[in-house]
């Protein structure tokens, strides 16, 4: 190895000395003929295996062309196979290799590829791929993604986790309408961070099974646009697909996509994300959350811009601190009739006056009817319909009936399932009056004589029984 690095060190100087010597003055044109030998040169000697005396591997010693007018892929597929070939020291899980960190680069430069990115072999780990543009050709195929952390073979001992704490960052992605940019196959402590992924057409991200990946400031469009665009009833396509359990979305822009987020794996949290992929009035969503009966999902401090969520099911839903503008709603779907322990409090929404609920159920396969620890409460709402789980009203009569009609406000049709009344009156008449019906979301309350008073009631359609 020393021989070879003294080789290619005498080797490069003397080139360099045939026109820097100012004995042999060259002219522009020599100059320019040298230039072209040494870049011809450093590919054609790299053909075998460059030697790297540092824990970075640069695609561009591999032949990878950085101007993406030839195809990279064989160049870093290289890059990658040397960073991963060294055996390391330690083991992160059972049977997964720990590279230490080894890095490989991509130098800041685009590279046209033909084939997805992949590790040669699976049980690898601490790894990262960063720093540069990967732009799919036309060759690559549709249902491929760029980076794919998938294996070739099941390679690696461990039965549950092919790769662990893998890093990718500051990398753009540009899909070419050819696929989707990243794939994480059962990966365990997968960091995804500062990523701009754009022109897929199935899935921008896309994580199967494993366990904690982590996708953070990051940016992601099926087309690139920064809204308004006239196309978007054309938006398709999934920015984020997390099919696995315990992920976290955190400071991310989806700027056009037919879906935001698509989540059916359990115990995902998302917060600080922007949606503006495709308008509900287009027929896209924010984040559609399909997993009935096990959604137990955190959304948190996050801005729905002209689209909502659609939870199927929803078990253990928490929504909290976000902000609906342009008539966004949240969608409850039926699939089995099941809503347990929901939480929608503490949001905003604004609206544009048209008469639009900001939670709706959707009843289409049956009605809701096991329903338990439901709670929307405490929302603020400008320009659009206020709904709730608990609700106050106050009405002023003369007579022994008082009717209180909570229709306009309650989520459910015919669901209360607590209700406290209190009956104000100035006159010195002290009559006894009782709750005769809660039917149809009607409070209905008689006194055993006429009195002038006002009746105020609480209800709860949220509360255990």
């Amino acid at each position: 190895m020393n021989l070879l690095l003294l080789t290619t060190f005498i080797i490069l100087n003397h080139v360099c000395i045939g026109y820097s010597s100012p004995a042999n003055p060259l002219t522009s044109d020599d100059h320019q003929l040298h230039i072209r030998k040494l870049q011809e040169f450093k590919p054609s000697f790299w053909q075998t295996k460059p030697v790297s005396t540092s824990r970075l591997y640069g695609v561009s010693l591999y032949g990878a062309d950085p101007t993406g007018k030839t195809d990279s892929t064989d160049a870093i597929l290289r890059a990658i196979s040397d960073a991963v070939s060294e055996e390391r020291v330690g083991l992160l899980m059972d049977g997964i290799t720990n590279h230490g960190g080894v890095q490989i680069s991509l130098e800041g430069g685009i590279y046209k590829i033909s084939r997805p990115m992949k590790f040669p072999v699976a049980g690898v780990g601490n790894i990262v791929i960063s720093g540069g543009t990967l732009k799919a050709s036309q060759n690559f195929s549709t249902n491929g993604y760029l980076i794919d952390l998938t294996t070739f073979s099941s390679s690696s001992s461990n039965k549950n986790y092919n790769y662990e704490y893998i890093t990718l960052k500051d990398i753009m992605l540009d899909c070419n309408y050819r696929g989707g940019g990243i794939r994480v196959v059962n990966s365990l402590r997968t960091s995804i961070d500062n990523c701009y992924i754009t022109h897929f057409t199935t899935n921008g991200i896309l994580v199967q099974g494993g366990h904690e990946t982590y996708i953070r400031n990051s940016f992601l469009g099926q087309h690139i646009t920064a809204g308004g665009d006239s196309h978007e009833r054309d938006f398709s396509g999934i920015a984020i697909n997390l099919a696995g359990n315990d992920n976290a979305v955190t400071d991310v822009v989806i700027f056009s996509a037919g879906i935001g987020i698509m989540v059916s794996g359990q115990a995902n949290v998302i917060t600080g994300v922007h949606c503006y992929n495709k308008a509900t009035g287009f027929g896209g969503t924010g984040i559609y959350l399909k997993l009935p009966s096990l959604t137990q999902t955190r959304i948190v401090n996050s801005y729905f811009d002209y689209t909502g969520i659609v939870a199927e099911d929803p078990v253990q839903l928490h929504v909290s601190g976000c902000f609906f503008l342009g008539d966004a709603f949240i969608v409850l779907k039926s699939v089995h009739g099941v809503m347990k322990g929901v939480n929608i409090v503490d949001n905003m929404f604004s609206g544009s006056n048209r008469g639009i609920d900001i939670v709706q159920l959707d009843q289409k396969a049956g009605v809701f009817n096991n329903i338990d620890q439901v709670v929307v409460n405490n929302n603020n709402v400008r320009g659009m319909n206020l709904k709730a789980t608990i609700a106050k009203l106050a009405m002023k009569g003369n007579g022994t009936l008082w009717s209180v009609d909570f229709n306009r406000i309650l989520v459910f049709p015919r669901h209360i399932k607590f209700v406290q009344y209190t009956l104000m009156t100035q006159s010195n008449v002290f009559p006894n009056y009782v709750l005769r019906n809660i039917s149809n979301n009607k409070v209905l309350i008689e006194s055993n004589v006429a009195v002038e008073g006002t009746i105020s009631v609480t209800v709860d359609q949220g509360l255990s029984i």
